[in-house]
C-alpha cells in the first residue's frame, strides 16, 4: 500500500522560513516524480515545485520562485520543500504527491496519482 505522509508545516511569521517534509512508503521515490501542492480556503489548488525522479530537473511556480526550494533524499526515501521569505499569501494546505509522468514544462496535478493528506502552513502578517 502506497502512503506519503507530510510534516512540518506551522504558524510562522512572515518573513520567516519552514521546511516540510514528506516520507513515502510503498514506493521508491526514485522511480517517481515527486511534487507540492498547495491550496488556501476559497481558492484552487495549485502546483507549487516538483522534482523528477532523477532529481535532475524542477519546476517553480512564479510566485515560490527564489524563495522556495524543493530537494529529495532517496536513501531516507523523503521530500523536502525548504520555504523561505514566506509571506501571509503563502499560506494554505500544503500536499505532497507522486507521479509517474513528467513534463518539459509546467506540470499538472492530473500527472500525480499518490497524494498525501496535508501538513498546514499559516504565515501571519
Amino acid at each position: 500500500q502506497v502512503q506519503v505522509v507530510e510534516s512540518g508545516g506551522g504558524l510562522v511569521q512572515a518573513g520567516g522560513s519552514l521546511t516540510l517534509s514528506c516520507t513515502a512508503s510503498g514506493l521508491t521515490i526514485d522511480n517517481y516524480a515527486m511534487g507540492w501542492f498547495r491550496q488556501a480556503p476559497g481558492k484552487e489548488r495549485e502546483g507549487v515545485s516538483c522534482i523528477k525522479w532523477s532529481g535532475t530537473s524542477t519546476h517553480y511556480a512564479d510566485s515560490v520562485k527564489g524563495r522556495f526550494t524543493i530537494s529529495k533524499d532517496n536513501d531516507k526515501n523523503t521530500l523536502y520543500l525548504q520555504m523561505n521569505s514566506l509571506k501571509p499569501e503563502d499560506t494554505a494546505m500544503y500536499y505532497c504527491a507522486s507521479g509517474t509522468k513528467w513534463r518539459s514544462t509546467g506540470w499538472s496535478a492530473e500527472d500525480f496519482r499518490y497524494w498525501g493528506q496535508g501538513t498546514q502552513v499559516t504565515v501571519s502578517s
